[in-house]
């Protein structure tokens, strides 16, 4: 068993995957379109206007799988109560990470030593994703 982070973008995922792709390196292992679907979704159940919103999309950021969707892209998405945690090599990739998600989102912890890390630092990306951006020396 294991747990996989699986985020609703509203709207915004091809966005965020051409973000995380560029700024983190990550890899789209998977991308359908609502109007690729084999079978068509249920009368109303998506806004007139949908078809070429992500339907599903999986990354692999940092060898972990990330799998997103624009969802119903009809309200507003927020993310609270967790973070994803980003485990850098070392303090250069990580300084560049966090640099990268803080372009337009907003810095909860800056980047400094701390008694468990070199580096650590929090930080809400653009779309409003939270990061825990460190090095532990295990990754």
């Amino acid at each position: 068993m294991r747990i996989d982070p699986y985020l609703f973008f509203n709207g915004r995922c091809e966005e965020a995957i051409n973000f995380y792709k560029a700024e983190l390196g990550a890899e789209l292992q998977m991308m359908m379109r609502n109007s690729e679907s084999p079978e068509p979704p249920p009368p109303g159940m998506l806004p007139p206007g949908s078809e070429n919103k992500i339907m599903h999309a999986s990354l692999l950021i940092g060898g972990a799988l990330v799998m997103m969707s624009d969802g119903r892209a009809d309200g507003d998405t927020s993310f609270k109560g967790f973070s994803l945690s980003l485990d850098c090599a070392d303090e250069a990739e990580a300084r560049r990470a966090f640099d990268a998600l803080a372009r337009g989102g907003r810095v909860d912890m800056p980047l400094g030593k701390t008694f468990w890390a070199p580096l650590f630092g929090m930080v809400a990306d653009k779309f409003g994703v939270a990061w825990m951006v460190g090095v532990s020396g295990q990754s």
